[in-house]
């Protein structure tokens, strides 16, 4: 593959020989003011970016329910939503086929979800909060950093300069989950607006519908409120502010009186706050020249109780980067900076038998760097994007990231894609996993000492394709992507049914990830895209490579929306198919095997039907229709301080049908 991509390389100037001229044209023709207006698609493919990168739309967050982040990639193919255990509701994503911690997340270009909160974090981002959602797969930009090992997903909020005055979401469900947003803008003047966000998410009811004793979903209580401000007065341009949230989780077994025996009780409490800062100056707007400070920061007091085991952490975020970005010329372009990251930890356990040493309890983090990143564009149809960064961490010394991204058209309606980087990751174990703890064999965890920071190299090639077929355009994509680790910390499930280590990887570590993607209008008012995908994805336990276990290997995708086309009484009904293949299971006991070796397929259907009106809209809806789900998901639920407890074993959905309505309003 490699050989492959570097014969691409060094053959794409002889294919696009002469184009320079059309290039020059181009430069010698420019438009003072253009005014475009169409109907868009929720989600799109950028035609223009030289990295692989999808955005989906606030139209697309509407077509579900999409209370929070976790839920916004229900229509989305490319990013898997998962619970990380039966207990807690922490949800992880995974992208190419690896989970989320190999994804950078960030919000509006800023680090974030980071440590304890990558757990939980998904459900602290409202979805009525954001207005998009850009999914970069493959390796990012490095002036974003060096974490990006799979890709990068950046959610942008409501701008208060083109926000509307005030709108309100208010949500309910069947199960009794109940929420309420609220967001409202103001333009002070021309030059000075400030926008003001609130959330409360409440689900105190119990849940047990397979009758296991533990509640199926946690009892929840979120409070998240959140300020911004935006400054824009000539070259000047400045953006600030700051968001508190409290959220606290109960769940475990359910509480049968006094005279019931002791119960397992799961108690999470989470008191977060954040803050950022942006300042830029134009300095020249022809040649894009500009100047930009980020500076953002963040507190979290975390404390988790998982029956007889405990954990608490204190941490603390901090970020700043320098940024120049300026053009030379229409075929030469960079952007440079420095930046500064902070990780600083201070936890502690309670019940756990582990080696000295091997969970500090403290862990401070500074990492300084600074990149490089050009654009080349030799021809009109040709885009070349060749970064590097270097930065030097506290415990692990200097590492180098390099980085290419190339763009080519060969023809108006094709775009051709290649990048190939690498990416490096520190890991605070218990931090990023402490939902093993609701589990047994967390009385059976070791951690070696000494870990070493994750490092892997991505690459990847597609090819999206906008053909025009009965005057409305057929997008087709196709990608195949791969990550391979030379370094790696291996969470080992694997070796014992009753214990969990985590060491350094020892032989091979990968995973590869094929896509292929189409959507089309067929009718006025009616979308649909459909996708399949495949993922082969390897690891290596105590010296055998095996397939990773809980990963569906296909994966098939349908969704469909229509709308009526009478502006004054619209309509619009929303469905989606999910088709998920089987995968294998950790290696059970083999003298008492409590789990099958392998799970099987599922599907997951969800519908919605909303009606518009000036001022908003109501929705109806159902998510898992047909009430598929993951049959007794905690194993042992009988004796859950017993040698056999678990409740990570999840492949499937934990929950059933939800039957939701809702209203939306907006005050123009």
């Amino acid at each position: 593959m490699k050989k492959y991509i570097l014969l691409f390389l060094v053959g794409l100037p002889v294919l696009t020989w002469g184009q320079t001229q059309k290039l020059d044209t181009l430069k010698d023709h420019q438009l003072d003011h253009v005014v475009i207006r169409a109907k868009g698609t929720g989600t799109y493919m950028s035609k223009m970016d030289p990295r692989h990168s999808q955005r989906i739309t606030s139209a697309e967050l509407q077509r579900a329910a999409c209370c929070n982040l976790s839920e916004a990639f229900e229509t989305n193919p490319s990013v898997d939503v998962s619970y990380s255990d039966a207990a807690t509701g922490a949800k992880q994503i995974k992208l190419l086929g690896l989970s989320g911690s190999y994804v950078q997340m960030q919000t509006e270009n800023v680090p974030g979800l980071r440590g304890v909160n990558a757990q939980y974090g998904l459900d602290y981002i409202p979805g009525p909060w954001m207005e998009s959602i850009q999914i970069s797969k493959g390796a990012a930009s490095v002036k974003n950093g060096f974490e990006s090992m799979t890709g990068q997903i950046n959610v942008e909020y409501k701008k208060s300069e083109r926000s509307d005055p005030l709108t309100v979401n208010m949500y309910g469900a069947d199960n009794g989950r109940m929420e309420i947003n609220v967001d409202g803008s103001h333009k002070f003047n021309e030059d000075l607006s400030s926008g003001l966000f609130v959330h409360y998410s409440n689900d105190k009811q119990n849940h047990d519908a397979n009758g296991d004793g533990f509640l199926d979903r946690p009892k929840l209580e979120q409070l998240n409120v959140m300020n911004r401000w935006n400054f824009a007065h000539g070259p000047w341009v400045s953006h600030w502010g700051a968001r508190v949230l409290t959220d606290r989780r109960d769940s475990g077994q359910e509480d049968m009186g006094e005279s019931a025996t002791e119960r397992y009780k799961i108690d999470i409490k989470n008191n977060h706050a954040e803050f950022y800062g942006k300042q830029g100056y134009i300095m020249d707007r022809e040649k894009s020249r500009s100047l930009a400070l980020i500076v953002s920061g963040s507190m979290t007091d975390y404390k988790a109780g998982f029956g007889h085991l405990g954990y608490d952490a204190k941490e603390g975020h901090l970020y700043a980067s320098l940024l120049f970005e300026t053009e030379f010329s229409v075929h030469h372009s960079l952007s440079t900076g420095v930046s500064m990251q902070a990780d600083l930890l201070h936890q502690q356990t309670a019940g756990l038998s582990l080696l000295p040493g091997s969970i500090p309890d403290r862990n401070n983090q500074w990492i300084p760097g600074a990149y490089l990143e050009y654009t080349y564009k030799p021809f009109y149809n040709v885009t070349i994007l060749g970064g590097i960064r270097a930065d030097h961490h506290n415990q692990y010394g200097w590492f180098v990231t390099p980085r290419v991204h190339l763009k080519y058209d060969p023809v108006e309606w094709l775009n051709l894609r290649a990048s190939v980087g690498k990416g490096y990751r520190s890991v605070n174990v218990l931090n990023e996993y402490n939902y093993l703890l609701a589990s047994s064999r967390a009385q059976q965890l070791t951690i070696a000492n000494n870990l070493p920071m994750e490092e892997s190299l991505n690459y990847g090639v597609s090819a999206t394709a906008f053909v025009h077929v009965a005057e409305k355009e057929l997008t087709l994509s196709a990608e195949f992507y791969s990550t391979h680790f030379q370094q790696q910390i291996i969470m080992d499930n694997e070796t014992s049914p009753n214990a969990v280590s985590f060491y350094a990887l020892q032989g091979k570590s990968y995973a590869d990830n094929a896509q292929f993607e189409l959507s089309y209008p067929l009718f006025t008012g009616l979308e649909l895209r459909t996708a399949y995908r495949f993922v082969n994805a390897k690891s290596t336990y105590n010296h055998v490579l095996m397939e990773k276990a809980l990963q569906s290997r296909h994966k098939g995708f349908l969704t469909v929306s229509y709308k009526t086309p009478d502006p004054h009484s619209r309509w619009q009904f929303d469905y989606t198919l999910q088709l998920n293949g089987g995968g294998r299971m950790p290696t059970p006991d083999v003298q008492q095997p409590l789990w099958e070796n392998h799970f099987h397929a599922y599907t997951i259907t969800h519908v919605q039907a909303s009606k518009f009106f000036t001022w908003g809209s109501v929705y109806v809806g159902a998510e898992n229709l047909f009430n598929q789900k993951q049959k007794n998901p905690i194993i042992g639920a009988d004796d859950p301080f017993g040698t056999h407890f678990d409740a990570t074993m999840i492949w499937g959905p934990v929950h059933g049908r939800s039957v939701y309505a809702g209203l939306r309003y907006i005050l123009k």
